[in-house]
């Protein structure tokens, strides 16, 4: 039996969390050395959840909230998903400037966390994981800006919520969930926000919860029709790992794993996310190292909780170099797979699509595509003395796709390149035991869009040039783990302890001139301790520091700089410090 199975059957992981216990996943000093459980003291419950991340704007603008759902999640796990109807409020017809998701919950007594989701009209607007519930219970909020789904928002669409749970005697937790969304107008002050002509799911179901579950090897794959008019395509990818997957930075080569395979998930430590279009490689997203509330120790995420652990990012990928392809009228197919998978994955997409308003067709080609589905992974084991073995892995990956439109404004040539970095180190030890994890994930995609522009018609006819416009996407995911199990014996008598730090550092920058201007920033980072035990049954230690230090831009281009302490499950400590542009330009600096 693995650790992480015993982890599972006493609650302290989650549903969607099925882990490890290394999969001490995401965080630590590496090398700094663990937290033990000698003498903690015993958590016997924490506070609600906080974070770091700046709110939401909500403008000042007439609005309206509709509650879309009202739902007990109890002995879910089997059921069908929660299904209902959104429709625009007669009050609040639009056209509106934002639109804003609230996802608020309550839970008491034993559960594990939930891996959960929210479709509007067949495509996926919020992935989320729950909170893991104390005795005396806990409540949580979230909120997220939606307005890039209005195109669907503005007719009836069909709802549904998925949120697996399993309640019985042992497991009691039933999640109470609300879910609203907010409608805000549009005035003058205030215009309609800027959206896609077309918002077009992938999803399995496109009037239920339609994410597909994939096992090593698999593919989501979709056929649809786009229209003929197309200028630009944009897909929204969800993925997260599940099972031996769940932490899959930490896990380790096959063979390794199977010399210590209570400890240990095989499979190596590498994972992507590719993308095709019939069948043509056209983009990779490096996947975010997510940690639920139950992973690795419960106590490190009380009360703050890991990077993406309750908001889950999507993966922004352009397409357009394609979009000549795809206006012929013939159905296409999009292929979807979690690169190296060694469990399941959890995957869905969204397409967001711009039209030609001055014409019913275009047309063009796919004109360059460097890009292959075969990464080079390498990986090495080494001895470095007792019993300790070190995995290094490494890959790299640099690729371009470009394509041409002819539309009613010119032709367009879209260029898409991208550098991507993967390193991951993880000293395994104490037959399993122990291991200490540094990983980096890094890179850019770059977005070259050209125009040739033509003036007039026949011979008087003049074409000129624009100057092109050329935007990137910058990520640095830094994760470093030391986690420790120095007793396993059964689920009455173990002992649990890590130190983690985790990070999300993104920029959106365009060029102007010779220098890259930043457009948006995000400096997200956790720091947390914690130990747990038991000894014949009885919790004998439960405790836990976390911290999180959020530096970066809101949603309105203001400087938002934050500061979290915890300790024992209580926050110490929270400071909102002043800011402005210039604190940005240090983390803006685009890297690799």
């Amino acid at each position: 039996m693995r650790a992480w199975g015993l982890r599972h059957r006493l609650g302290v992981l989650g549903g969607a969390a099925v882990l490890l216990a290394t999969a001490l996943g995401t965080l630590g000093t590496a090398g700094a050395g663990t937290a033990t459980a000698a003498d903690a003291p015993v958590e016997t419950g924490y506070q609600n959840p906080v974070t770091a991340l700046p709110p939401v704007s909500r403008p000042p603008t007439p609005h309206c909230t509709v509650t879309v759902m009202r739902n007990d999640f109890g002995n879910t796990i089997s059921s069908p998903p929660y299904t209902g109807t959104v429709t625009p409020p007669e009050s609040c017809p639009g056209p509106w400037t934002k639109v804003v998701l609230d996802w608020s919950g309550t839970v008491q007594g034993r559960q594990y966390d939930r891996l959960a989701g929210v479709w509007i009209g067949g495509a996926e607007v919020l992935r989320t994981s729950t909170p893991e519930p104390t005795a005396d219970g806990i409540s949580w909020h979230l909120e997220k800006d939606v307005s890039s789904y209005i195109p669907l928002l503005r007719t009836a669409q069909p709802l549904a919520v998925s949120l697996g749970n399993v309640v019985n005697s042992t497991y009691t937790g039933v999640y109470r969930m609300t879910l609203t969304l907010t409608y805000y107008q549009a005035d003058r002050q205030h215009p309609a926000a800027r959206t896609a002509d077309q918002v077009l799911p992938l999803s399995s179901d496109p009037a239920g919860a339609g994410w597909y579950s994939l096992g090593p090897g698999q593919s989501a794959v979709k056929t649809v029709t786009l229209p003929r008019n197309l200028t630009g395509v944009q897909l929204e990818v969800y993925a997260r790992g599940g099972g031996c997957d769940e932490q899959w930075f930490d896990s380790v080569p096959s063979d390794l794993a199977a010399r210590y395979p209570d400890y240990l998930c095989g499979g190596g430590a590498y994972r992507e996310v590719q993308v095709s279009v019939d069948g043509r490689p056209a983009g990779i997203a490096q996947p975010y190292p997510v940690v639920y509330s139950g992973g690795i120790v419960p106590t490190l995420w009380r009360p703050i909780p890991a990077v993406d652990q309750f908001v889950t990012q999507a993966y922004d990928l352009d397409l357009t170099p394609f979009a000549g392809e795809l206006v012929d009228g013939k159905p296409h197919t999009f292929t979807l797979t979690p690169y190296g998978a060694a469990d399941t994955w959890t995957v869905d997409g969204t397409l967001f699509l711009d039209t030609d308003h001055g014409a019913a067709r275009t047309h063009g080609a796919l004109s360059g595509d460097t890009l292959t589905l075969s990464p080079a992974v390498s990986t090495t084991e080494t001895p470095v003395g007792g019993d300790t073995t070190e995995v290094r892995t490494t890959a790299q990956r640099d690729w371009q796709t470009s394509g041409w439109l002819q539309t009613s404004h010119g032709r367009v040539v879209s260029t898409v390149s991208q550098h991507a970095v993967y390193r991951n180190t993880d000293a395994v030890s104490s037959g399993g035991q122990r291991q200490r994890v540094a990983q980096q994930e890094y890179g850019a995609t770059t977005v070259t869009t050209s125009h040739d522009t033509a003036r007039g018609t026949g011979r008087g006819a003049t074409r000129g040039a624009a100057r092109p416009s050329v935007v990137r996407h910058a990520w640095s995911y830094p994760v470093t783990v030391d986690s420790d199990v120095p007793l396993y014996t059964d689920g009455d008598n173990y002992s649990l302890s890590a130190t983690v730090s985790q990070g999300r550092v993104l920029v959106d920058s365009v060029r102007s001139g010779n220098r890259w201007l930043p457009t948006a920033v995000t400096d997200d980072r956790v720091d947390a301790t914690g130990v747990l035990a038991r000894t014949g049954g009885l919790t004998t230690a439960a405790d836990g520091t976390d911290s999180e230090h959020y530096l970066g831009s809101t949603d309105t281009g203001d400087c938002y700089d934050r500061s979290i302490t915890a300790a024992h499950g209580y926050v110490t400590a929270d400071r909102l410090l002043r800011c402005d542009r210039h604190t940005l330009a240090a983390v803006a600096t685009p890297s690799g």
